[in-house]
């Protein structure tokens, strides 16, 4: 294993000002983000897309890092050029999502388990010869006051494979990003998002650090701590990143190569607001970013519409986006 290596991308991936896109959406998740807007639900929309994002003149000065979705891994831009080898010239690191999505947790109704370690030594290889530099696992974790969930076999089961995949990726030679999603969906309170994000991630790195995994060499992508959609509490920014920082500094070991944040549903408002207030938390101990995917794309995707003349403006809006991340970053967005 080559740490020095994993961890200088670690660093960079967490480069001050700079954050990571999220344009890992499988198919399906793809084609519902379409259905609304009219856009034909094929793989050639689905390339236009992502062309649209990736080969966009000028996100090199405010990203990082792209994650991408195995069919988009192996796709070109109109003129030839394979997507990797277009973020590759520009600087930016291409990532890879390896997970295969949810399945029940057995014995555990109401709470799920990611699939994919089957066959993932072979698929990093592979992956690794394309040019990913990182990968991205999801974990997800359902909060529900009245069943009592989540479980702590729930948290331990989705805690241990997320640490038998970074093992695997850092064999590879790959930065793994960890991802274990609280979802804001539902009726509970900020206090018990909390008290969950908290316990959630406590528990990853008790895993993490059972399981021998290098740190350094490793990327927190979390949720911030917020209410949930039904819950009737207000999103206020102070109170989120106040939560948020104390987890974090509380339950993240300070040699983690660094931490980001998902978007989770928030509008792209919200999530820039709140990461402007948790930069502002600081000082941390790791890099502190973003790695959102509606939180950017969500305005660029209502303009273009898969109009192939709306893809000027809907760049603009794109980098614009990307801007603003970039200063809520560093706790500068709106001075």
């Amino acid at each position: 294993m080559d740490t020095q290596k994993l961890q200088a991308t670690a660093a960079q991936m967490v480069a001050k000002g700079k954050g990571i896109l999220a344009a890992d959406e499988s198919n399906a998740t793809c084609h519902k983000r379409f259905a609304p807007l009219g856009i034909p639900e094929t793989e050639d929309m689905r390339r236009a897309w992502r062309e649209l994002l990736l080969t966009a003149p000028g996100n090199e000065e405010y990203l990082s890092g792209v994650i991408l979705f195995d069919e988009t891994i192996r796709q070109k831009a109109v003129d030839g050029t394979p997507f990797t080898e277009t973020l590759l010239k520009k600087g930016i690191i291409p990532g890879i999502k390896v997970d295969k999505g949810v399945v029940d947790l057995a014995g555990h109704p109401g709470e799920v388990v990611s699939e994919g370690l089957d066959g993932l030594r072979a698929r990093f290889a592979e992956y690794a010869a394309m040019g990913a530099g990182f990968s991205k696992w999801r974990a997800v974790v359902m909060i529900d006051t009245e069943k009592n969930l989540p479980t702590e076999a729930c948290l331990r089961a989705n805690a241990s494979q997320l640490a038998l995949y970074a093992l695997l990726a850092q064999e590879a030679g790959i930065v793994p990003m960890v991802e274990p999603e609280v979802i804001l969906d539902g009726v509970h309170t900020i206090e018990k998002a909390e008290e969950v994000t908290a316990r959630t991630i406590k528990v990853l790195f008790e895993e993490m650090v059972r399981l021998d995994v290098f740190l350094p060499g490793l990327i927190l992508k979390t949720s911030m701590v917020v209410p949930g959609k039904k819950s009737g509490q207000p999103m206020i920014a102070s109170d989120v990143a106040l939560r948020t920082s104390r987890v974090l500094k509380e339950n993240v070991p300070a040699t983690v190569g660094g931490v980001v944040f998902l978007s989770g549903g928030q509008s792209a408002l919200e999530a820039t607001v709140n990461l402007n207030e948790i930069a502002k938390c600081g000082p941390y101990p790791w890099g502190v970013t973003y790695s959102y995917s509606r939180g950017i794309q969500q305005p660029v995707i209502d303009i273009w519409r898969g109009d192939a003349t709306k893809t000027e403006e809907a760049r603009t809006v794109f980098i614009q986006r990307l801007k603003e991340s970039s200063a809520a970053s560093l706790g500068t967005y709106g001075v």
